[in-house]
């Protein structure tokens, strides 16, 4: 079976993440060919995969040069599927179509945002080459069926994370290279800086610790791509006084590799589906601390196997950070349960095995 993954990211976050794990597992049953932006952190990852990549210009969302070159790629190769892995490249397919008759889509819905019930998004959302959703949580799926038609498309997948390729060494030394004493409590988070991840709440949750509560034994770091919200950001945090005590590093590659250095994941998202770190910080057996949005509670239940928050408590999420590191004994006992969850469901294994199946059901049983 061939599947042309169409993907339009410019930056490395989950999405690209989860398409490079499905690349990889499905290698043996599918011939993967990705088509994504020349130039963008996808294109020059797997430049060094084992993955074929079609790399096209993307300057703007509706660029003609990226989708006038994929319709003369699916018109020069016989792709059996179009696997779409996000909302700009579903635009630019449905224009590429218009051109040349492109194969029946699969999309992934990655993120738990409605969609917005405007004529020109329902268009391509209800688009009739799209033979399945792939929904990355229940609670994506319950969003997205509000305002699409044709709702037995929705299919739920978790995407999980690679056991495969997990190492407990780190490139450096988190502590070494950012002047964090050995004896404090290192509180993580690793996600790009847009507005979904809520970091205004990061930093809060750090004031309200290292200033209103004087534990000045915090030290917060926070990993991912920066972008236009940073610059607002790092003045918060000059602001409330807390240049010793957090950090953005910007992005790192490879950024899982460093959660075993964390004491504490954090995630102070205002909207999610579900985040790639969570099964990363299973593996590791780092405890969560998290808002309770979008995908989120389907995997962690509160007092369980992590803490839940509502979004921007910060104090509440202050309370959970102090909680744990007050009563440790808890930690193992949330590792233990979480790590089992990840295997019996949350596996890029177990999520290339839906995967294909719905490829086979999209077309029409070709492939067994």
């Amino acid at each position: 079976m061939k599947i042309l993954h169409l993907s339009a990211a410019q930056k490395w976050g989950g999405g690209e993440n989860h398409l490079e794990n499905l690349c990889h597992e499905l290698k043996e049953e599918i011939e993967n060919t990705v088509f994504c932006v020349a130039g963008g952190m996808l294109h020059e990852r797997l430049k060094e995969k084992e993955v074929r990549v079609i790399p096209a210009p993307l300057a703007n969302k509706m660029d003609p040069r990226f989708f006038l070159k994929l319709s003369r790629i699916c018109k020069k190769e016989q792709f059996d599927l179009l696997h779409i892995h996000d909302s700009t490249a579903l635009t630019l397919a449905v224009m590429a179509d218009h051109f040349t008759d492109l194969p029946t889509f699969i999309l992934s819905k990655k993120t738990s945002f409605p969609i917005r019930p405007r004529r020109r998004t329902l268009f391509k959302y209800n688009y009739p080459k799209i033979r399945s959703i792939l929904c990355v949580s229940e609670a994506t799926k319950q969003i997205s069926s509000k305002t699409l038609s044709r709702n037995e498309r929705l299919k739920v997948i978790y995407h999980g994370t690679r056991l495969d390729n997990k190492s407990e060494k780190s490139p450096f030394s988190l502590r070494n290279r950012y002047n964090i004493p050995k004896e404090a409590v290192l509180i993580g988070n690793i996600g790009n800086h847009i507005e979904a991840k809520h970091l205004e709440t990061f930093i809060k949750t750090a004031h309200q610790l290292v200033n209103v509560k004087q534990r000045k034994d915090f030290y917060f770091l926070q990993i991912g791509n920066f972008s236009k919200r940073t610059a607002a950001l790092l003045e918060m945090v000059k602001e409330y006084n807390l240049e010793k005590h957090l950090s953005f590093t910007g992005y790192i590659p490879e950024a899982s590799a460093f959660i075993p250095q964390f004491d504490i994941m954090l995630i102070t998202s205002e909207n999610e589906g579900i985040p790639q770190v969570i099964y990363e910080s299973f593996y590791y057996n780092i405890p969560v601390v998290s808002t309770n949005v979008g995908g989120i509670p389907e995997v962690i239940e509160n007092k369980i196997n992590g803490l839940l928050s509502e979004a921007y408590d910060h104090k509440g999420i202050g309370e959970n950070l102090l909680f744990l590191i007050e009563n440790p004994q808890v930690i193992p006992n949330f590792a233990k349960i979480s790590r089992e969850k990840l295997f019996k469901h949350f596996t890029s294994k177990i999520m290339a095995e839906k995967t294909l199946k719905e490829y086979k059901k999209a077309t029409n049983g070709r492939y067994h």
